[in-house]
């Protein structure tokens, strides 16, 4: 019988052990969103979205005019780190740039005709794509799941 190396002892050790880790909130969402996201990125394929275009395109199709400065605020990030997203969605034609009228300072956001189309499409990819994550929770479980998330983010308003 062969001798197990070292290298398959200590695997063996680590396998059945749970690490300080797996108590940590914030450890497990980070895994989490991890998983979520490469596997979003594969759903909609080398010329779809990201999760940040993705999200941002679909607050411009919902609310259309938006600004830019509200658009940054609802996806909680920088006005300054949206200008590259919206950029991007402008260049794909798929969202225009337009001033508002008394504010010559403020650019209002809405989705092209494309941009909607592009949208609709990759929403249900991205519905596609939960719904085979998350298939081993259950009705009332995806609910909590997400009224908890929903608490946390909220909370840092």
């Amino acid at each position: 019988m062969p001798r197990a190396t070292a290298a398959t002892q200590s695997r063996s050790l680590t396998e059945d052990r749970e690490s300080d880790l797996e108590g940590f909130v914030g450890y497990n969402l980070k895994r989490a969103y991890l998983v979520f996201s490469a596997d979003f990125r594969r759903a909609l394929g080398r010329h779809g979205f990201g999760p940040r275009q993705f999200s941002a395109l679909s607050l411009i199709v919902q609310f259309p005019q938006i600004t830019q400065s509200e658009l940054a605020r609802k996806l909680g990030i920088e006005r300054s780190g949206l200008v590259a997203i919206v950029d991007e969605l402008e260049g794909r034609g798929f969202v225009a740039r337009m001033p508002v009228p008394g504010d010559r300072r403020v650019q209002a956001l809405a989705a092209t005709k494309d941009g909607r189309t592009a949208y609709l499409h990759a929403r249900e990819v991205v519905r596609s794509h939960e719904e085979t994550l998350l298939s081993d929770l259950t009705p009332d479980e995806l609910d909590t799941l997400n009224g908890v998330l929903r608490k946390i983010r909220e909370s840092e308003a």
